[in-house]
């Protein structure tokens, strides 16, 4: 019988600064070479038990624990982070704040370096790691030069040279364009399969996370576990839904359809999964579902003609670049990491000139505006709320702009708290910034820009690293302040998900041009334009065919637009509640 090489019992944690455990009761066992996924809502417990693995608990972290926990045989507590950091390599979100050197191979080699390895086996370790994951041709590179998925494999290599036996990936999709995480999944897949690694996953993403084989997936809900199961047999229950996270879209999709999904049909990969049982269910409500009427402004606000740039004055990162958008419209700018999305951004806010082109609000060109001058129009939310914030209090963060412009305090206090009211944090108003919640803050940084009273507001990844609630409360917030203030809404995104849903518009961008302006779901649907701007087909296109609809993109507008209805009509039934 195989021994588990992580095995909880009777597992609880409680933080010193907290009255209840994060962690309660938990009895889990994880084989070798398992992939396991670890879901739940934000504040569930994943990253915490994520902590316990890697001894960042009790190590760094302090609190009450009680039962056992044994990794590879060890208790992570005694080892400590240095000692489990050779038995479980930790891939942290945020690839950055992994790296140490100044090259690639410098990166790879620091942990070989601080054991004093003889350099001849140092060599051949970073050699053979760097062949493994593709990115031998990267070892003269510095970190930063890097793409997103380019740094996250060099972040990998950095905890692999040390013949770790337990991968740990902390939200690894949350910062990668769709194609690259598709690649990300697979090469946790090869490592797991080929290199006899056991593989734990925490991320909120879990279609994409299905893209490969998982053996089982652990759903948490308030420190406990509440499931765990095959993908198969998850995706036939409500659990995911219960529970706040987001089924992968053809399950919604075959639910909405009166599927009843049974696991001998294999649920977890639309693309092996046996569709023949519920054909009849998904062909009827397409043919019964109806196309809402969609709303159109002919008032242009906002006209990019011709726009390039270039940092280094060789290799452009926006290339002849024109499109207009219309007042009140909300719109998605997509395309892979480094596709010139940011770029764009910056050339409109006025961070960055163009070498040649135009750029018109309201028809009249604005290159002579400085930047504070176009931040008075246009607004910017960064991805990071925590870089945006320098203020203590909610009411002085949202009313700096405006303390700033020299307006009259009462002016200031009135705005700041109309502002507030809209945004859903008045009742806060007095209190200080640091006991917000990540998605508070976020709304902080967005009332402190609409406070200004902008005509168009770019949001950068607005939900990157959310809940499914979380993510739904950001967008309907969004939605509420475009109806209620009539503002131009920009969204750069990597969310297919959140594009097809809230988004009537989408700028598709590959290498700097822009190769589709379209209805995100035509965009989605097309297979060319999704593999050059590294987006993945919505797994919509392929249950529509494999019912034998052979209109993917109207079969995913009806798709979507139920979903808004269907939305819309759950938050009627709240607020009546309320």
């Amino acid at each position: 019988m195989r021994e588990p090489i992580i095995e909880f019992k009777d597992f609880s944690f409680k933080y010193k600064s907290q009255k209840e455990p994060t962690l309660k009761n938990i009895n889990l066992k994880i084989y070798p070479g398992e992939k396991i996924l670890f879901a739940g809502r934000s504040g569930c417990g994943k990253s915490t038990l994520a902590h316990c693995l890697n001894a960042l608990i009790p190590g760094s972290i302090q609190g009450d624990i009680s039962g056992n926990l044994r990794v590879c045989g060890n208790d992570p507590g005694k080892l400590g982070v240095f000692g489990m950091s050779k038995i479980v390599g930790t891939v942290l979100q945020d690839t950055d704040g992994q790296f140490i050197a100044l090259t690639v191979a410098e990166d790879l080699a620091f942990a070989l370096e601080n054991e004093n390895t003889p350099q001849d086996e140092l060599f051949e370790k970073v050699g053979d790691v760097a062949k493994k994951l593709d990115i031998s041709d990267l070892l003269e590179c510095a970190p930063g030069e890097l793409s997103g998925g380019q740094k996250q494999r060099v972040s990998l290599g950095g905890v692999m040279v040390c013949d770790v036996k337990i991968l740990l990936f902390d939200e690894p999709l949350a910062n990668l364009d769709p194609a690259t995480g598709k690649r990300t999944i697979e090469l946790m897949d090869d490592l797991c399969k080929n290199d006899d690694m056991t593989v734990v996953i925490v991320e909120h993403r879990i279609e994409d996370v299905l893209h490969r084989d998982i053996d089982r997936v652990v759903v948490l809900s308030e420190g406990e576990i509440v499931a765990d199961m095959t993908p198969d047999e998850l995706l036939c229950s409500d659990v995911l839904s219960t529970h706040g996270i987001r089924e992968p879209l053809y399950i919604t999709a075959l639910k909405a359809a009166g599927a009843d999904i049974t696991p001998d049909t294999h649920p977890q990969h639309i693309e092996s999964m046996l569709i023949d049982p519920y054909k009849e269910n998904v062909i009827q409500w397409f043919h019964k579902t109806e196309r809402q009427k969609s709303e159109t402004c002919d008032d242009t606000i906002l006209e990019i003609e011709n726009l390039c740039f270039s940092y280094d004055g060789i290799n452009k990162t926006v290339d002849n670049a024109s499109f207009k958008v219309k007042r009140g419209e909300l719109f998605a700018l997509v395309g892979k990491n480094g596709a010139g999305k940011s770029t764009l951004s910056s050339l409109i806010c006025g961070f960055n000139k163009p070498n040649t082109g135009r750029i018109l609000l309201e028809g009249a060109d604005i290159a002579e505006l400085s930047i504070k001058e176009r931040g008075e129009r246009i607004g910017y939310v960064m991805q990071n709320p925590n870089q945006m914030i320098s203020k203590t209090m909610i009411s002085e963060e949202v009313g700096l702009g405006l303390f700033v412009k020299g307006v009259p305090q009462d002016e200031i206090t009135r705005r700041v708290n109309e502002t507030l009211k809209i945004c859903g944090l008045y009742p806060y108003r007095n209190w200080p910034i640091s006991a917000l919640s990540f998605g508070q803050k976020k709304r902080v940084t967005i009332a402190s820009i609409l406070v200004m009273k902008p005509e168009i507001l770019i949001l950068d990844e607005p939900t990157a690293g959310q809940d499914y609630a979380h993510y739904t409360d950001i967008m309907e917030f969004i939605l509420k302040i475009k109806k209620a203030l009539g503002i131009t809404i920009m969204m750069i995104t990597h969310d297919m998900h959140l594009m097809l849903e809230y988004t009537d518009r989408c700028i598709a961008m590959a290498d700097g041009q822009l190769i589709m302006d379209a209805k995100p779901f035509d965009v989605l649907t097309d297979e060319a334009i999704c593999d050059r701007a590294y987006l993945k087909k919505t797994s919509l296109y392929e249950l529509s065919l494999k019912c034998g609809i052979d209109d993917p993109s109207e079969f995913t507008a009806r798709f979507i637009d139920d979903e808004r209805r269907r939305r819309k009509e759950a938050c009627d039934e709240q607020n009546d509640i309320l």
